[in-house]
């Protein structure tokens, strides 16, 4: 598993396309989920984007990482993970304690400038799932997305718009 996610350098994906079938069950999920804790970038970005594709179609594969997961939220900085952790959270069924954490932080990557566009695009996709299954959410991700409208950032805009939220 590990020849398909080293090579090459942050802008590469490696090997993903060839990984993903690969994972045709939990086991091989549990596997290649270790990489997402590798001590290099790359790898970690690769296991992170295989996780995220793989889980595509079996969401389930997630929970019994759940708390792995929801730590990795709190304590990432490198903005691939940032961007894929986003998208794997709205996936996981929550309770009330975790859906708060994870809600603050998805709020906080969308609405701070200094995260990188594709972080924010994404967390606010992630808002938008959950509240999609949440509608007491819908007047406080209404807020947030009249603030970032107000940043005129042009992929921010086109989510909103993908989203079909005005």
């Amino acid at each position: 598993m590990r020849k398909y996610l080293e090579g090459g350098d942050l802008r590469t994906i490696g090997g993903v396309k060839f990984l993903v079938p690969l994972i045709r069950d939990q086991k091989d999920f549990d596997i290649l989920f270790r990489y997402m804790y590798s001590k290099d970038r790359p790898i970690v970005m690769r296991a992170a984007d295989t996780v995220e594709k793989s889980t595509l179609r079996h969401p389930e594969y997630l929970a019994s990482h759940k708390s792995d997961l929801l730590g990795l939220l709190q304590s990432a900085e490198d903005k691939e993970l940032k961007w894929h952790l986003s998208l794997l959270v709205s996936r996981l069924p929550l309770n009330d304690h975790e859906l708060e954490i994870v809600l603050a932080k998805l709020k906080e990557w969308a609405s701070d400038p200094a995260e990188s566009r594709i972080v924010r695009v994404n967390a606010l996709q992630a808002l938008c799932d959950i509240k999609d299954q949440d509608p007491g959410l819908e007047k406080d991700f209404r807020t947030l997305i009249r603030k970032l409208q107000k940043e005129e950032i042009a992929s921010i805009n086109a989510r909103i718009r993908k989203l079909k939220i005005s």
